[in-house]
């Protein structure tokens, strides 16, 4: 692959498992962040505080053919004020790399931009976030998509619930590593009840790549499972597969009023790429 692809957030957890994936099919890698020294050593990896490049960022970053935007702070952390405080860098970051030539966004979203919704959710749901990163996901992608007029593709990757076996990250199953790590034998929990969309990290960096690195379907796309399974039945499920001397004391605490009973991503669009992507990347 002659095409450059520069990954931001990419020692983060899912920019590791994207590097990776991307350059297993050959494309050319750059690879941003604060720190790089965790960045797979094969991918040029520039360190770097990207919303203090200015006009510079396209040409700092080596002038991509594709960005694959992941850089994100708090992203587990649902209320922190990181979020709207740094939305409008984002938003400068990303039109000054339009500005500067990139034809090509890939940007990372989350279904807490849809707020309480029952059921399937695709490009049409209407969006009503009821927390701080779902807010500040639904205003840039928002504003991207009024700038999708101008000469560049654009995609929204909307992310669900990943699966994942990095302890060091934020995510339930992370904290039920570090707690098993440390000896508990317990962990609270909710009532466990609610069924959402669960993706493995590696499967979802392999939709990442394949969404990314084609033009044909563009806008939002749900990188996600399309079946909606219980959170009890999948953590029990994590727990067993690490064989984990941990137990869920469900109920200690209460389910989120944010968080829908039955809620999971619609998977055409991804399920047409990943049909496609299949004979074109090897």
């Amino acid at each position: 692959m002659n095409e450059r692809v520069l990954v931001t957030g990419a020692a983060g957890f899912i920019g590791r498992p994207v590097v990776a994936e991307l350059l297993k099919h050959g494309f050319t890698v750059i690879a941003t962040d604060i720190s790089t020294t965790t960045v797979d050593p094969r991918a040029t990896a520039i360190p770097s505080n990207i919303f203090a490049l200015g006009e510079q960022a396209y040409s700092h970053l080596g002038s991509p053919d594709i960005v694959i935007h992941l850089a994100w702070q708090d992203g587990f952390v649902h209320n922190s004020r990181a979020h709207m405080d740094h939305l409008s860098d984002h938003v400068k970051f990303l039109n000054s790399l339009v500005d500067a030539g990139c034809h090509h966004l890939a940007v990372m979203g989350s279904m807490h931009e849809i707020g309480y919704h029952e059921g399937a959710i695709d490009e049409n749901t209407p969006c009503n976030p009821l927390n701080q990163y779902g807010v500040a996901k639904n205003a840039l992608r928002q504003s991207l998509l009024l700038s999708a007029a101008a000469d560049f593709t654009l995609q929204w990757l909307r992310a669900y619930y990943i699966v994942g076996d990095d302890a060091s990250g934020s995510s339930i199953f992370a904290k039920i590593l570090q707690a098993a790590g440390k000896g508990q034998k317990t962990f609270p929990f909710t009532s466990g009840i609610n069924q959402y969309d669960f993706i493995s990290l590696n499967e979802l960096a392999t939709q990442i790549v394949a969404a990314a690195t084609q033009t044909d379907i563009t806008g939002i796309i749900n990188v996600c499972s399309g079946k909606p399974l219980s959170l009890g039945e999948r953590v029990e499920q994590f727990i067993a597969d690490h064989r984990l001397d941990i137990k869920l004391d469900y109920g200690a605490f209460p389910d989120r009023p944010y968080d829908s009973p039955v809620t999971y991503g619609d998977n055409t669009k991804i399920t047409t790429i990943m049909t496609t992507q299949a004979t074109t990347l090897r």
